[in-house]
């Protein structure tokens, strides 16, 4: 207990030589490019930025689900089964109609919908039939887990698109069963982002249908979509999709060699590359839709079969819509529409001043901390505040080592760890006291001390990690900020409380062998 090898002693020195070594990227800018240089970055609160609440489009999830079971079982039917109407979407029901006469008809297309409906695993809908109707109704299971989904899907795409736009540090956490919180420190302005995330941006590439009328009602199968910058202008697009957008896999915005004007290049993977070569194969001479967000970007004629999986997307660009679309097909679509719910702002000036007033809050803890523990434990209290000292920079390092965002609560979080951290070390030397009155000697007083010291240190501060490890868990924004810090504070109090304290006073004790403990 109060034997310190050579080589337990360099392992402490050495920890805290490399706290030390982690805060430096806080203090100094980065000597070189290849050097590792993580820094603790500052929240929305100290920094100050963008605050957006999004809000996931749980309808539009259902919807598209829904429409899909209606072409399904559409597919399913023709060809099997006679005397069947279209596929009718009831979005409030969550269901799809099929009427069909009662009579052997209607009970073989039962039957073919419900082995569509297991044919890829456990069924998402139910199949039933009254009267003239057969109906494919989804389980509540499924919306729920579709809506999940789409809610874990947006916020991996969100993140994909900030990310491209080069904002650092961006926060996004979910909210609830269906929002999403996104905080962009740094960020004033934050319309850009509004735009880029407000934007579906499925696209899809389809043929047009030259024969319908665009002055009558559209034919089944087709829809009058508008065109992008023609407000007047609609185009007949074909609902089948040829080439689906989600088989792209790069996109880079880039000038036409023949006229000069923006574009955007695109290029598919093998499976896209070889649809759309076989799409454009078939269809020389015929018009081929981009289709983004149900608005034709562009229709050209396809001049002869595309088989390189690259293609270009032209239209009105300028040199930002071309990269903010680029950015938009390169994250991929999101599962359903997204609206701002809230927005705030958070100016610099407020975030200087919570800065300036943390690090006076944090500094005058410190300094009444380190009297406290001067005046009521003379050295001993001193060996307390060197460690003290230790815990704050190891905090520091750790939090700049994991890349840690920290906020108003974090900072709170790390004044509380100090605070507490003080109190191993008041345990200890209490233990201490008790043992020198109890008439032991020195050397087994420090030894009891601590040994009995120990086993309460570790219960509370083993408690404190579990108890915050689920708040880390189960909160959210800066809930979690204060868990982290906090959590970081326990681990470095442990090492500072039982290992470099004593270890201070054990050379302490070595090299003087006194009488007497200052205690």
């Amino acid at each position: 207990m109060m034997y310190f090898s050579r080589l337990k002693i360099t392992l402490i020195l050495g920890v805290c030589v490399l706290g030390a070594l982690l805060c430096l990227p806080n203090l100094l800018p980065a000597p070189a490019g290849w050097l590792p240089w993580q820094q603790v970055h500052l929240g929305l609160d100290l920094r100050g930025g963008s605050y957006l609440l999004l809000e996931v489009d749980m309808a539009a999830v259902a919807r598209e689900r829904l429409d899909s079971l209606a072409d399904g079982a559409r597919t399913a039917l023709r060809g099997k089964v006679t005397g069947f109407q279209p596929p009718q979407v009831q979005a409030a029901q969550n269901r799809v109609l099929v009427r069909i006469n009662p009579g052997p008809q209607q009970n073989e297309a039962v039957r073919l919908l419900r082995e569509a409906a297991t044919s890829a695993g456990p069924a998402e809908y139910d199949v039933g039939a009254q009267d003239n109707e057969v109906t494919l109704s989804l389980s509540p299971v499924t919306l729920r887990d579709r809506a999940n989904a789409a809610v874990l899907q947006s916020i991996e795409i969100i993140r994909r698109r900030i990310d491209e736009t080069g904002v650092l540090d961006p926060v996004i956490t979910r909210q609830g069963a269906d929002r999403i919180v996104v905080q962009l420190p740094g960020v004033e302005d934050p319309n850009r982002i509004k735009e880029l995330l407000g934007r579906t941006a499925r696209m899809t590439f389809r043929l047009l249908d030259e024969t319908a009328n665009l002055a009558a009602a559209p034919p089944p199968g087709v829809d009058f979509l508008a065109v992008e910058g023609q407000p007047n202008a609609k185009e007949p697009v074909r609902r089948r999709v040829e080439v689906d957008g989600a088989s792209l896999t790069d996109a880079r915005p880039g000038q036409d060699n023949q006229n000069g004007r923006w574009v955007v290049n695109f290029t598919f993977d093998s499976v896209g590359a070889r649809r759309f070569a076989d799409v454009t194969n078939a269809n020389v001479g015929r018009r081929f839709a981009i289709v983004l967000d149900d608005k034709v970007i562009s229709a050209p004629v396809i001049q002869t079969p595309i088989t390189g999986g690259r293609g270009q997307i032209s239209g009105s660009f300028n040199a930002r819509s071309a990269q903010d679309l680029a950015v938009l097909l390169r994250a991929g679509a999101l599962p359903a529409p997204l609206t701002v719910v809230e927005e705030r702002s958070v100016g610099p000036e407020l975030g200087a001043d919570s800065i300036r007033n943390g690090a006076i809050a944090l500094a005058v803890g410190f300094l009444l901390v380190i009297a406290y523990m001067a005046v009521f434990y003379g050295l001993f209290g001193w060996f307390a505040n060197i460690a003290l000292l230790v815990n704050l920079v190891l905090q520091i390092g750790l939090l700049s080592l994991i890349g840690a965002t920290l906020t108003l609560p974090g900072m709170a979080g790390i004044l509380l760890t100090l605070g507490v951290a003080v109190d191993a070390n008041i345990l200890i030397n209490e233990r201490v006291r008790e043992e020198v009155q109890a008439g032991r000697t020195p050397l087994n007083a420090l030894e009891t001390g601590f040994r009995r010291a120990y086993s309460t240190i570790i219960d509370s501060n083993a408690t404190a990690f579990l108890a915050h490890v689920m708040l880390f868990v189960f909160g959210s924004g800066p809930v979690r900020g204060f868990a982290v810090t906090i959590t970081v504070g326990i681990i470095t109090t442990l090492f500072t409380a039982t290992l470099f304290a004593r270890m201070l006073m054990v050379r302490w004790y070595v090299s003087t062998k006194p009488a007497m403990l200052p205690v």
